[in-house]
């Protein structure tokens, strides 16, 4: 079982930035990937942002050349940076964890408004 907890959103202005953590613990080392997803209301939740064990990282179309994913892993910490962020971007996102050959672990989300 691996457990998430995200952090750090919040409200910003449209071309600001935010920096999202999530902290893992439990069964680290099965862990395969792991990712940020969002979901707006309304709409069906998507994939932003995917970085493997390797370091590959792969991003969504709309979030390519704005959102940036790294990982401490002296702290067992996901980030998502995020800039030149649009009205868009608004929703609760989520970090996951692929392990077992499916996103088996979920946090809790965080939510993030990008409003004047």
């Amino acid at each position: 079982q691996v457990q998430l907890v995200e952090s750090g959103g919040g409200l910003v202005q449209p071309g600001g930035s935010l920096r999202l953590s999530c902290a893992a613990s439990g069964s680290i080392s099965s862990i395969v990937a792991m990712g940020w997803h969002r979901q707006a209301s309304g709409k069906q939740r998507e994939l932003v942002a995917v970085l493997g064990r390797d370091s590959s990282t792969n991003y969504g179309d709309s979030v390519k050349g704005r959102f940036s994913i790294s990982r401490d892993d002296a702290k067992n910490t996901l980030y998502l940076q995020m800039n030149s962020l649009k009205p868009e971007d608004t929703a609760v996102y989520y970090c996951s964890a692929f392990t077992n050959f499916r996103w088996g672990s979920w946090g809790q989300g965080t939510q993030v408004t990008v409003s004047s």
